[in-house]
This record gives C-alpha cells, structure tokens and sequence, in this order.
C-alpha cells in the first residue's frame, strides 16, 4: 500500500534537493547503469545505478553523485540507494518485495509522464521532484506507456522496528562492484 509521503520528514529533504540529484544523474553515463538482475520480472529496458547495497556503500558510484549520497545517508534505517532506471515500453510484471519492515521510496527525476505504479488496488504516477512511498511486500507492477526514460531515485529504508532487507540484488551489486 501507498504511505503519505509527509509523514517521513526526510523526504522534503529529498524534494527540496530533487534538481540537485538530476544534476548527479545527468552526468552519469548511461554504461554505468547495469541491468535490474531480476529478469522474470522484466522483458527488457529497467536498468540501475546502485549508490547503497544491503547498507554497504558502493565507493565509486557515491564519489560521481556526492550530493546525493549525502541525502541518502541523512536517512534514517536507510539500507539501499540508487537510481532505477525504465525505458519506454517496460513493463515490470507484478511481484511483491520481502517482508521485513522495510519501505520503499521513489523520488521522480525525469520521464515521468506515461509511467504509472500500482501498488495493491491503487494506481499512482510519478512526478518529477516528487516521492512515492510504499510497502513492497504489497503486489506491485510498472507500466511504462511514456516516451522518454524515467528515472527515479530510488531508496529502501527500514522502519524503526524492521529487521532489515534480506541478502539479494543489493548485496551482489555492491559485491561486484568492489
């Protein structure tokens, strides 16, 4: 299900800094982003730039995206950080995430129009400066009916009595990163 948003205060940080991050991102080759390893999920076009991985920082991705990395590490139970990259046509199929007191967040960057999450029975979509939070052990599923690439930032975090994310992509990201 959706959160508001409001009730996390470091996301006005996060949107009150969203051209800051484009800025980041903008300077990113595109090469650098690897496929979403999760390939049942996804015919093609969802790629990442991981910063965070299962807590674990991933040195030379944060040293190109230094303010980001900064906001990112100003959160909270924060345990993952990148950007999630879709191109126009994606469509990632309906799943749920791991259960264990974790949300996930979506600051909108680029591309936003056309692409729409549903998370349970609603269906939202991205704004450019704007968060998304939800609960991912909620069934989830993206379209990508836009023209241009949508990226957002994307940001797990636990609440005060999560355990923590299991071991999985985060963690084999930053283990091939090093």
């Amino acid at each position: 299900m959706f959160q508001n948003a409001a009730e996390f205060p470091f996301v006005a940080q996060l949107e009150s800094h969203w051209q800051d991050i484009l800025q980041e991102l903008e300077r990113i080759d595109a090469g650098s982003f690897l496929a979403w390893p999760e390939k049942y999920l996804y015919e093609q076009g969802w790629d990442i730039f991981g910063l965070y991985a299962f807590g674990l920082k991933i040195e030379k991705n944060c040293h190109k995206c230094p303010t980001t990395t900064r906001l990112v590490e100003a959160i909270p139970g924060m345990v993952t950080a990148g950007f999630s990259s879709l191109q126009p046509g994606t469509h990632i199929a309906a799943h749920t995430g791991y259960p264990d007191g974790v949300l996930r967040c979506h600051l909108g960057l680029t591309g936003c129009a056309g692409c729409t999450l549903r998370v349970g029975d609603e269906t939202r979509t991205w704004i450019e400066g704007k968060c998304l939070v939800f609960d991912d052990t909620t069934e989830h599923e993206v379209w990508h009916r836009g023209s241009a690439t949508r990226v957002v930032l994307l940001l797990d975090f636990k609440l005060p009595q999560g355990e923590g994310r299991a071991p999985g992509f985060w963690q084999r990201l930053w283990r091939r990163e090093r």
